[in-house]
């Protein structure tokens, strides 16, 4: 059983947080209330960003002591979202909201992945008609080795998992999120993920 905080509690948050209780984790949820994401990063081992990716670096640059040694898995993207509320464009072009999170936490561990999927998909992989991709970046092995983990708890077979590198890698899963407005408005809004097929 790992202690794990997760912040955000719309639907990516709550998704994740059901699933990874029902795995048997003990597992904490932040609001928006004053304090509470401090509270739950201090006595989590393991701490999920699911908060909006537009707002994460800042609320999260400010959690540096309760996240210091800690693994931070971030899921989120920072995007510019367009009229209809769908992403349009990047915060961080050339960059990545993980690397942004790595550089102004380093003291923290922090791994990107889960962000190439409607937030379905995410505890439920297998739901899909074709094999998924869940992708890790991170400059840690260890705690990249923590999160495949907890992706396994989450119905992730080994064979879905795969490592693209160092934190670096996760600029092109972020950049992965301009495939959703297309293909939503092309298909309708139906679990779908970013897949590798060899």
């Amino acid at each position: 059983m790992t202690t794990i905080a997760v912040l955000g509690n719309g639907r990516v948050g709550g998704n994740l947080a059901t699933a990874l209780t029902r795995a048997g984790h003990q597992v904490t949820v932040a609001d928006r209330t004053p304090g509470a994401a401090a509270d739950a990063a201090r006595t989590a081992q393991i701490v999920i960003n699911a908060t909006p990716g537009a707002g994460s670096l800042d609320r999260l640059a400010a959690l540096r002591e309760e996240l210091r040694d800690k693994i931070l898995v971030d899921v989120s993207n920072a995007t510019v979202d367009g009229p209809d509320g769908l992403p349009a464009g990047l915060i961080y072009p050339g960059s990545s909201l993980a690397e942004q999170l790595q550089e102004a936490l380093p003291e923290t561990r922090v791994v990107k992945t889960l962000n190439t999927m409607l937030f379905p998909v995410m505890t439920a992989p297998a739901t899909l008609t074709r094999t998924p991709t869940a992708f890790l970046s991170g400059d840690d092995p260890q705690a990249k080795q923590t999160v495949r983990e907890v992706l396994t708890d989450l119905g992730w077979k080994e064979a879905w998992i795969t490592d693209l590198g160092g934190i670096r890698t996760a600029r092109a899963t972020e950049a992965a999120i301009l495939f959703v407005p297309h293909v939503i408005r092309s298909s309708g809004f139906m679990p779908f993920a970013i897949s590798i097929a060899h």
